[in-house]
């Protein structure tokens, strides 16, 4: 098993207990990048998880396609999660940068904020989706 697909399991079977495998699969300095967050090292990654665990029900991301070239890998992706009692599900992918030991020097991922979450939500999903209309060609 390549450690990607360590990286993958490991992601695809996250609990708040196995986020102390952190250090396992990313560099001291590792960056992670998402559309709310920019944060470097295990522990600033491990808090971006923790929260994700304190604020969502049942969270789980299912792994779809990979493709790898060199030192990097592309991985799309569905986050599953519930949230206030409502099921939501996220579509997204990753860009992953690994370093010579194997482990993750940068993690981006990739997903629109807009269309995969907050135009679902009650309060600002109405006006965003109203926007998105306006710039829609008919």
């Amino acid at each position: 098993m390549t450690q990607l697909d360590e990286l993958l399991a490991w992601y695809q079977s996250l609990t708040p207990e196995s986020l102390s495998e952190v250090a396992r699969f990313y560099t001291d300095e590792a960056r992670f990048k998402d559309p709310f967050n920019d944060v470097i090292g295990h522990a600033a990654i491990e808090r971006i998880f923790v929260h994700m665990f304190a604020t969502t029900q049942n969270p789980r991301f299912v792994i779809a396609e990979r493709i790898v070239q060199g030192q990097q890998a592309f991985v799309t992706w569905r986050f599953e999660f519930g949230l206030k009692g409502q099921a939501y599900e996220i579509v997204g992918g990753s860009h992953l940068v690994f370093a010579d030991d194997g482990r993750v020097a940068l993690h981006r991922d990739y997903w629109d904020a807009a269309e995969e979450l907050l135009q679902k939500l009650p309060v600002v999903g109405g006006p965003i989706r109203w926007l998105r209309r306006q710039f829609q060609v008919q």
